[in-house]
């Protein structure tokens, strides 16, 4: 037997300071021993007031007798959690019937935002990549950020999980007001900016190296072991793309900070600054996209109420329980509300920055007394669409999916696509 190929190791390619990436175990180089990922598929026209997108989701969801109106169409009455938006009916429309159609309660929350759950995903062009990041990846370089994910990493099940990469990698949140304030208007120290180059370009060049001796191993492995190398690769596409928008945006000033640096409070009484910060970010033009995910460290002590928001979620049907429920989603929806009055009021272009914004709130639990994942609570606002309707969606076997709406939200950013998650065609 031939015993004399050296094997590497797993960690071959943990050479760089910085880079968290990890060489799958390759069975097929054992003992005996890299394939290009997808390529970016999505392309975006660029118009001369740019379009925007903000996706907003709640970990719990909302309470749906209080949430839906009883009348589709044009004349639907407000219920208690749309009361903040009635003078924005006609900037919004609401839907009902939509879902990805999947199960497992608070796990099936991190579909929210791609329609498939990450068990699901392997094999799929696009993996479980996210909506926001399908359209980060068409604008990067445009803007500083191509995307803002904002969240929290406590609460029920980990930290905030609305946004992924192709590659199933989930994205860090920017955890509060102050982290976000530093990454719009902090720039680095002047004496820093040499050594964050020399930073920036070690990186690439171990990420070059990585890529290259990947490569010569290509024809040395079997196919199982080349699909882990292809998500692994794509990976590393990822972090160099990543550096390559570092490295653009190092020595473009960042925007005058309009007032001073705020500290974090929690997720109750930062909420109202978070949203203030995102308009910023998309009036600056810092960034085109953003998310913001209300989870588990939403602590209604801070309005008041003793029990714990998870508890509280499975309310036993106990209308005390859902009372007190009330008034935290109360003010959730008020936040969201002044959100799109702020968005209204700027003026972009020949419109305001809300009619270039296509914003989606929602969630992707619908009930989680009952851990349930059908019939999620949805709006869309603003983004140039025609508004003020609530669309009661059928729930038969002829089901539209949610991606379908999410598939009309990336046509209308621009992205050219003719498919989303589990889409079958855009919202009709």
């Amino acid at each position: 037997m031939n015993v004399s190929r050296k094997i590497p190791s797993r960690r071959y390619f943990l050479k760089s300071v910085g880079a968290t990436l990890s060489l799958p175990t390759l069975h097929s180089l054992l003992p005996d021993t890299l394939g290009a990922g997808s390529a970016l598929g999505a392309t975006i026209s660029e118009a001369t007031t740019p379009n925007r997108m903000v996706a907003i989701g709640n970990l719990l969801g909302y309470q749906l007798p209080y949430f839906f109106p009883k009348t589709p169409g044009k004349n639907w009455e407000p219920t208690r959690l749309l009361q903040p938006l009635e003078g924005l009916r006609d900037d919004l429309t609401i839907y009902r019937g939509l879902d990805h159609g999947v199960k497992g309660g608070h796990f099936a929350v991190h579909a929210y935002m791609t329609g498939v759950l990450s068990m699901d995903a392997k094999g799929r062009p696009d993996g479980n990549i996210s909506l926001d990041q399908l359209a980060a990846e068409s604008v990067a370089g445009r803007t500083r950020f191509p995307s803002l994910t904002i969240g929290s990493e406590t609460g029920i099940h980990g930290g905030c999980q609305m946004s992924w990469t192709r590659s199933g990698v989930r994205i860090p949140p920017i955890p509060g007001p102050k982290q976000l304030f530093e990454k719009l208007f902090v720039g680095e120290p002047m004496g820093q900016l040499a050594q964050v180059k020399d930073m920036n370009a070690l990186q690439g060049s171990i990420l070059d190296a990585v890529s290259g001796d990947a490569k010569t191993l290509q024809k040395r492995i079997d196919s199982e072991d080349r699909e882990k190398l292809d998500e692994f690769l794509t990976s590393v596409r990822e972090v160099e793309q990543q550096l390559q928008l570092k490295e653009q945006w190092v020595e473009v000033p960042k925007p005058e900070a309009p007032f001073e640096q705020p500290t974090n409070k929690n997720m109750v009484e930062d909420l109202p600054l978070l949203y203030d910060l995102m308009v910023l970010a998309l009036q600056t033009d810092s960034t085109r996209i953003a998310t913001l995910e209300i989870g588990g460290d939403f602590e209604p002590k801070h309005l008041g109420i003793s029990k714990g928001y998870h508890s509280l979620s499975h309310h036993g049907k106990k209308q005390e329980n859902i009372d007190q429920l009330l008034v935290l989603e109360d003010y959730q929806m008020k936040q969201f509300a002044r959100f799109l009055e702020k968005l209204e009021g700027i003026q972009d272009g020949e419109g305001s920055l809300l009619d270039h914004t296509s914003v989606l709130f929602g969630s992707g639990m619908s009930n989680a007394n009952s851990h349930s994942n059908s019939n999620l609570p949805m709006i869309l606002a603003g983004g140039g669409f025609e508004h003020g309707e609530f669309k009661d969606v059928p729930m038969d076997h002829h089901k539209v999916p949610l991606c379908n709406l999410y598939l009309s939200v990336l046509n209308q950013f621009g992205v050219e696509r003719d498919n989303f998650g589990t889409s079958t065609g855009t919202f009709a």
